[in-house]
Order: C-alpha cells, then sequence, then structure tokens
C-alpha cells in the first residue's frame, strides 16, 4: 500500500504522521493477512531494505496495541455513526483510518480530537480515494462531538462565550 502522492518524501512528514501511517499500513496487513499484530511487525521489520521505510516507534506500537485492544468498542462506535453502511462495506482504507483515529479520539488523551481529525483527512488524502477526505471528516466529525473529550470542550466554549 502506497500513498498518492509520492511527492512528499518521510523527511517532510512529522514523526507523528509518520508513525499514523505505518500504523495504517500495518493495520491494513493485519487485514488483509489475517497475521497477529506480533508476526506482522516481525514481518516489517524483515523488509529493512525498503525505500521510505518509516522506523517503528513507540507511537506506531501503542495505535496499533489501543486499536487492537478495543476493536469491539471502535468498530461499535462507527457502526453507530455510519448507520446506513455496514462497517464491512467500507473501504479497507477508509475502515482504517478510521478505527485509528477513533482510537485516538476516545483513548488518547494528550491529542486534541481537532488535531486526529486534520491528520487523518490529510492520511486519507494520501492513501483513499477522492470521497475519503470528505467522508472520513464527516464520520469523524460526529465521533468528536460524541466523544468525552468532544463534549468537554464544547462545555467550555459554552461556558466562555466561544470563538
Amino acid at each position: 500500500m502506497q500513498r498518492k502522492s509520492e511527492h512528499r518524501n518521510q523527511k517532510s512528514l512529522g514523526r507523528r504522521r509518520q508513525s499514523r501511517e505505518l500504523a495504517l499500513q500495518l493495520l491494513y496487513a493485519l487485514e488483509i493477512t489475517k497475521f497477529s499484530v506480533k508476526e506482522t511487525i516481525k514481518h516489517y521489520a524483515q523488509f529493512g531494505d525498503m525505500p521510505n521505510k518509516i522506523p517503528m516507534g513507540d507511537f506506531t506500537k501503542t495505535l496499533l496495541k489501543e486499536v487492537k485492544e478495543h476493536i469491539q468498542e471502535v468498530d461499535a462506535i462507527l457502526r453507530e455513526v455510519i448507520a446506513n453502511w455496514r462497517l464491512e462495506r467500507l473501504s479497507y482504507i477508509d475502515r482504517n483510518i478510521l478505527r485509528l483515529a477513533a482510537c485516538e479520539i476516545f483513548y488518547f488523551d494528550d491529542i486534541p480530537p481537532k488535531v486526529t481529525i486534520n491528520e487523518y483527512i490529510e492520511i486519507a488524502k494520501d492513501f483513499g480515494d477522492d470521497d475519503s477526505p470528505s467522508f472520513i471528516n464527516g464520520i469523524l466529525d460526529r465521533i468528536a462531538r460524541e466523544s468525552p473529550k468532544g463534549k468537554k470542550e464544547k462545555e467550555t466554549e459554552d461556558a466562555g462565550g466561544g470563538t
């Protein structure tokens, strides 16, 4: 799985973006191969001579661990938000972008939902189809508003008169 715009090299991307992209690629591989996380990471590590190989950092491992640990809850959230679609009918890319982002929104307290949404919209532009960015944006915006962080953010804005 490669990004559409190869004109950007890995050095131009921040570490967290690289980690998110690698996590997406590994989740894609997990879903296609049905290997375990450990096997998939081991397989990835074997190909050290791959061009533009992204180093496997702690953030990537944490993302994968959290998605796999909370997959049922995350998928239930996605099914509720994507009411007119079956989750299984989404492309592998869109489904896994949504899983990663929903996991960040719900389980990574140090990352503001707006940052998560923007990051995954950019990833959708590179890895998804033409409709992916707007689809991802709409779903993640709704998820973020319903999340505990989103509700707290809204209360803060309401209390302060908003911006």
